[in-house]
């Protein structure tokens, strides 16, 4: 009995150790690949040509050659601020574009707020391509502003929503976004410019989506960028600093980009039409789309690019509360597990290039095996302190290196964010983003792959109800 006591105590140990070592290993391969995104999007700012940051420049250059665009805006219980993300629509500085509101069947004011503040009436318009599932209601036209509708329908969720507005735009191109978002004036000029100075491949553009929360908006513009006093949207600055100034820039250099946000997009029209445009059975839509958009172009064997233009800026109100976090970062770890099972086949397959070879096995790190090797090893690293396998001093030296990594990774991003951009207004505020960046691996980041795992359970339950995050407005937040 002793001996099977010793024998079971040997191969608990053993087992601890090898999960530490691995998670250990898993944690400090996230983090060499972000190092490396970090290096390569500072290159790609360094050597590029920098664009013209003058609203004027890019009107006078492109005025004359800017393709027609729709801009689609998916609403659901949009009440609070749906009036003044279309006000900042309506003004975007584009020579031709048109405007196209989705009200996904919400259960607000928010037909009712479009239809007061524009003075819509009911029109016979008619989709040209019918992608979604669900039953339309009529289309209302503005009075006011002849480029503004709003097509009434019932509920299907947001990618049921922008591809019905898909169906009734006329452009070559359009732009999907969030009905909560606000693109500054010449976000459409510059998402455009790629699709004139290209030779007919690209296909879609994304760009950098900002943290409203602390920001000044009124009439649908932005006033005065700031930062919220309240510390989880400052977390969440960090977060979309690491993401969308190296990771993006970086994946769209070395042609592997995987995710426009669908806060906002740009896409050409054609086709989104011939892939049938958004999945319907997924809550990650926006990363199975562009997904599905590789493995469409490559099986057709046609050329095409994918790009990403860090100058596009589109703020969006973060998650203020806690509750509101957990459902919207579930919500899209439950995306990518349904993406990637969706498309598997696509993972290590040399037919899909560099997609399947290096982009496709990155996601499955990312989002398979790195969330739960980070929170076992939480578990099992202090464990095998206390049985005598790890050093204490060793692990503790680990996770101070590890902290301070991370840390280091988010102030070169907001280094390179200060040099290129300069979105950040005050010194001040960039020492309050620092800050964030370093609390935030002291339950923040530990909260997330929680909530992660959330996420992970509700796919394998087979959870499609949309778990909502709650708005208070962009002057509330």
């Amino acid at each position: 009995e002793q001996m099977s006591r010793a024998e079971s105590l040997n191969i608990l140990s053993q087992i601890v150790l090898y999960l530490a070592f691995g998670c250990m290993i898993i944690v400090a391969y996230r983090n060499a690949v972000s190092l490396t995104q970090l290096l390569l999007a500072a290159y790609v700012f360094a050597t590029r040509v920098k664009p013209s940051s003058a609203s004027l420049d890019l009107w006078h250059r492109y005025a004359d050659l800017a393709l027609p665009i729709s801009v689609i805006a998916p609403a659901f219980n949009e009440e609070l601020s749906i009036v003044e993300s279309v006000k900042a629509l309506l003004a975007l500085e584009y020579p031709e574009h048109e405007v196209i509101v989705v009200n996904d069947g919400s259960s607000d004011k928010t037909l009712a707020t479009l239809i007061t503040n524009f003075d819509m009436v009911k029109t016979n318009r008619q989709q040209i391509a019918a992608l979604q599932t669900t039953e339309l209601f009529g289309a209302y036209k503005s009075k006011t502003h002849p480029n503004l509708w709003v097509i009434d329908k019932e509920n299907g969720r947001k990618a049921d929503a922008a591809n019905a507005g898909i169906g009734f735009a006329r452009t070559p191109l359009v732009c999907v976004i969030d009905a909560d978002s606000i693109i500054e004036p010449d976000g459409l000029l510059r998402a455009a410019e790629p699709f004139m100075l290209d030779d007919g491949k690209m296909v879609a553009v994304g760009g950098a989506i900002r943290i409203a929360n602390g920001c000044e908006i009124r009439g649908g513009s932005l006033r005065k960028i700031g930062l919220s006093k309240n510390w989880l949207p400052r977390f969440q600055v960090v977060e979309y600093l690491r993401a969308f100034l190296t990771a993006r820039v970086a994946n769209a250099h070395s042609n592997t980009l995987l995710l426009i946000s669908g806060a906002f997009g740009v896409f050409r029209r054609s086709t989104l039409v011939e892939m049938g445009g958004y999945r319907h059975d997924t809550v990650g839509e926006d990363l199975e789309l562009v997904v599905r958009m590789h493995r469409h172009m490559r099986e057709k064997k046609e050329d095409y690019r994918i790009d990403f233009v860090p100058e596009i800026v589109c703020w969006t109100e973060a998650p203020a509360e806690w509750g509101g976090l957990k459902n919207q970062r579930a919500r899209w770890q439950q995306g990518a597990l349904e993406t990637l099972i969706k498309h598997w086949r696509m993972v290590g397959n040399p037919r899909y290039g560099r997609i399947g070879l290096f982009a496709m096995p990155q996601v499955v790190i990312e989002d398979i095996l790195g969330p739960p090797a980070e929170l076992i090893g939480y578990l099992v690293v202090p464990l095998a302190i206390l049985l005598g396998l790890l050093d204490p001093i060793a692990a503790v030296a680990y996770f101070c290196m590890t902290v301070l990594f991370g840390t280091g990774l988010s102030l070169g991003t907001l280094i390179l964010e200060e040099i290129q951009l300069r979105r950040t207004p005050s010194a001040a505020d960039l020492a309050r983003i620092g800050a964030a960046a370093f609390i935030e691996n002291f339950g923040y980041r530990q909260a997330n792959l929680v909530f992660r795992f959330i996420g992970i359970k509700r796919h394998f339950k087979k959870e499609t109800a949309w778990s909502p995050v709650p708005r208070v407005g962009f002057g509330a937040a």
